[in-house]
């Protein structure tokens, strides 16, 4: 996957701040913004997109969900925050590399842009 940004931020060939990292998930926070908090959550093991995902990525895909609940805890998203996956072009997947957005730090709005 050399093109893959994230799989170049995995690696540490590109830096970018992180928040998050154990031995299967890592989460930096967005280049572009889109909330006060945004931060992007990417599995280490390369996947294109939720369309390829396989039973074996079951445990994986849960996992990072409970990630996203510990970050948003300790930046202090009591109050709530979104988690957001698009998956393919028509559904404004940029990068083709699975990846979470975890948005929060004020109210957000119904339906997204």
């Amino acid at each position: 996957m050399g093109d893959c940004i994230f799989c170049k931020i995995i690696s540490k060939q590109i830096p970018s701040k992180i928040v998050y990292e154990d031995d299967s998930v890592i989460s930096f926070y967005d280049i572009d913004p889109q909330a006060p908090v945004h931060i992007v959550i990417v599995p280490k093991k390369h996947i294109k997109s939720l369309d390829h995902i396989i039973d074996e990525d079951q445990d994986l895909i849960g996992h990072i969900f409970l990630c996203a609940k510990k970050i948003a805890g300790e930046l202090g998203l009591k109050d709530g925050y979104r988690i957001i996956n698009n998956c393919g072009k028509l559904g404004g997947q940029t990068v083709d590399h699975i990846h979470f957005h975890l948005l929060g730090g004020r109210e957000l709005q119904w339906p997204p842009g």
